[in-house]
């Protein structure tokens, strides 16, 4: 990989991390096409490169986390933002444990680009277009409880496999729970921050026994940058979009996506 490539790869993963059409799916295709050798050192990379995202994550949800810190300490679930904080901290826990019993799993997935790609966008196509059809969509943040946390949660586990959208999975998990769009994929941002803070620092810990290191950090430093400014941007349009749309849109496209994937795995 070269430094051109490294800056193409952060902004697919900076445009793709939240918008629910999946970010590793098509980070795979990107390196397939352009012809980027499936290694360890790519692995890091996919992996890594989402620190980026998880930077426009915390500046562009600096208040909202700020006030949940502030107020994890009072009472359990005494005001609105202590309840948010434990529903991260429940909605985090199955992630957590199935990434860590999963990892080699996870790692040898990513060897075959193309074809977990093609089944993970399709399973997010069909996602997405059953939160739109079968969810009430009735119910707010504020009136989350801890089993919509819980049920969310666990809809994460899927995308710790690469292709799976953690955002087209958690948000569509939310309004299968009766969560509105712009509910769902706010709680769906703010549990995300955890998980991949923990995925990007234990790929850290491996980070520092690979060969060459020095050679692949500005590699790396050019993806987290250019991820972190596209990640911002693409978060701030998304909520602004499913104020008013729905999530077909993105169903069709993994769907299409997805199944050109397949036919050229299968040719």
């Amino acid at each position: 990989m070269n430094i051109f490539q490294s800056f193409l790869l952060g902004i697919l993963q900076g445009l793709t991390e939240f918008i629910p059409v999946s970010s590793t799916a098509h980070l795979l295709i990107g390196q397939k096409l352009l012809g980027i050798p499936a290694n360890n050192a790519m692995f890091s990379f996919l992996i890594l490169v989402q620190l980026g995202t998880i930077l426009s994550l915390i500046v562009y949800f600096w208040k909202d986390l700020l006030k949940m810190v502030k107020a994890f300490f009072a009472k359990p679930l005494s005001t609105q933002e202590n309840k948010l904080g434990w529903f991260i901290i429940v909605a985090t826990l199955p992630a957590l444990v199935f990434g860590y019993l999963f990892k080699s799993a996870v790692e040898a997935l990513f060897k075959t680009p193309l074809l977990e790609a093609a089944i993970r966008l399709l399973i997010t196509a069909v996602v997405l277009a059953l939160a739109e059809w079968l969810g009430k969509r009735n119910r707010s943040l504020e009136k989350m409880t801890w089993l919509d946390a819980l049920f969310v949660g666990f809809a994460q586990v899927i995308a710790i496999f690469p292709g799976a959208s953690r955002s087209g999975t958690t948000i569509g998990a939310g309004m299968a729970r009766g969560l509105d769009r712009p509910s769902a994929a706010r709680f769906a941002f703010l549990m995300s921050v955890p998980v991949m803070l923990a995925a990007g620092g234990y790929q850290s810990l491996d980070l520092l026994k690979m060969p060459g290191l020095g050679s692949f950090l500005p590699l790396l430093a050019v993806g987290f940058v250019s991820a972190a400014i596209v990640g911002w941007l693409a978060v701030k349009w998304l909520l602004g979009y499913l104020n008013k749309h729905s999530l077909y849109i993105f169903a069709v496209y993994c769907a299409v996506i997805g199944a050109t994937c397949l036919v050229f795995t299968l040719i």
